[in-house]
């Protein structure tokens, strides 16, 4: 399945494909709740090579919110506020890092296919 994370009210993000492990029905003292056991899958789209945990393309919910900050939640090429993507200026692809928010920056969707996996 595919699961999205809140950055901020309204800013939701892919965080990617989970499988469901386990589940369970919980009360939370109003309601009853369900918690969701998952684990990363092995599943993604387009991809090229396995996810480690020292070395993920999965950008932090931290440096996200770091980087929406930074570039006012628009792409930093056109200053569109739609259908954005938060963008390795260095490719993963290409050994760039997802832990800073110095290597990654928000774009629109047209300008992150345009660059695809360039250095610029």
């Amino acid at each position: 399945m595919k699961v999205y994370e809140k950055i901020f009210p309204g800013v939701w993000s892919l965080k990617g494909y989970f499988d469901l492990i386990d589940y369970k029905q919980v009360n939370d003292g109003k309601r009853n709740v369900y918690r969701f056991i998952l684990k990363l899958s092995d599943r993604q789209e387009n991809k090229t090579e396995s996810i480690t945990l020292k070395h993920t393309r999965l950008i932090p919910s931290e440096v996200k919110r770091e980087v929406w900050k930074r570039d006012q939640g628009k792409c930093v090429t056109c200053g569109e506020t739609k259908n954005l993507h938060f963008d390795h200026d260095l490719p993963f692809s290409r050994g760039g890092t997802s832990l800073s928010a110095k290597n990654v920056r928000l774009l629109c969707m047209k300008h992150n296919l345009e660059k695809s996996d360039k250095i610029e």
